[in-house]
């Protein structure tokens, strides 16, 4: 059977592994810095087995060695940002976790496709392709999934029709700068654009740019994790089952779009080893631009990265 290691066993990588274990797909290792908390979430998930039907196990440890020859790794590793941290502090906390953390993964599953959730999600993919040396295709983040997966709820929600039947496109950075394409959305194949006028449509993409933001809002102290738990899944059973699924995913650019050097999300073509193709797609002159100013706000980040990390170093 295949192996998923899941980084980080808080809300979003615990519901990762719910997720990834109701598929039946792999064995799951959930692993976290402190002490019991993977175990005791592990072992509850397998009391859950004869119940469920997992096929696989899921083990908790807190010794990277627990990943060896993984074929996914999933990292979700990190802290949000609490009142009155900055975003440098913020980042550089992040960044080190990451750090450490790919590292673990070159050394014990060279071989593994690794998926990034720890945000800034875009700027963190950057750290583990550095810090692995791992092939571009190998390093993918996790927005598109999620943030198209909402935008598809607010549109079903506003024409009361079945979830499943709607399609969605979101390209950009995963943030508030996210890129919802209305032309390339539907609903069982219907463009959306036939089903509800420009203003209603601006309103549901504003919602999607800010849908992380309105979970932080309800809870106050924390944020969404069933959404991303089902979205990283998602992906994972792409990798897995080498499914070729065309999803929209921060992937590494190398002139697509206009862009080099960043992680920027696009739609991209999911299988086995990660990142297969990246699909190139038609945009307008103000989609374009939308596309823009979203690379503008992952390259800010990106500088801010550089001023006080170097790839190898302990500095960070």
């Amino acid at each position: 059977m295949k192996k998923v290691a899941v980084i980080g066993s808080g809300n979003v990588g615990a519901t990762t592994v719910y997720y990834v274990a109701e598929k039946n797909i792999a064995d799951v290792v959930m692993v976290d810095v402190v002490e019991g908390l993977p175990q005791s979430k592990a072992a509850d998930f397998m009391h859950t087995a004869p119940l469920r039907g997992y096929h696989g196990s899921i083990v908790g440890a807190t010794d990277y060695e627990a990943i060896e020859g993984a074929d996914v790794v999933v990292m979700t590793a990190g802290i949000a940002r609490k009142p009155g941290m900055d975003r440098m502090e913020l980042l550089k906390t992040n960044v080190n976790i990451a750090k450490n953390a790919s590292r673990a993964v070159a050394r014990h599953a060279p071989e593994a496709v690794v998926i990034v959730v720890t945000n800034p999600l875009d700027v963190i993919c950057m750290v583990a392709l550095r810090e692995t040396g791992f092939a571009l295709k190998k390093i993918i983040g996790q927005a598109g999934v999620l943030d198209s997966t909402r935008f598809c709820y607010f549109i079903a929600e506003a024409l009361d029709v079945w979830p499943g039947d709607v399609m969605a496109m979101v390209l950009g950075g995963h943030g508030d700068s996210m890129v919802p394409l209305a032309r390339y959305t539907s609903v069982g194949g219907v463009p959306i654009t036939e089903l509800l006028d420009d203003k209603t449509i601006e309103e549901l993409a504003a919602r999607t740019r800010t849908g992380g933001g309105e979970i932080v809002g309800y809870l106050k102290t924390g944020s969404a994790y069933y959404a991303p738990g089902a979205s990283v899944a998602k992906m994972v059973e792409a990798v897995i089952k080498d499914e070729k699924r065309l999803l929209a995913a921060s992937v590494y650019l190398r002139g697509q779009y206009g862009y080099r050097d960043i992680f920027l999300g696009v739609p991209t073509v999911i299988g086995g080893g990660g990142a297969q193709q990246i699909i190139e797609i038609e945009l307008t002159e103000e989609e374009r631009k939308a596309l823009e100013r979203s690379a503008a706000a992952v390259r800010e980040g990106v500088t801010l990265l550089e001023s006080f990390y170097s790839p190898g170093s302990d500095d960070a």
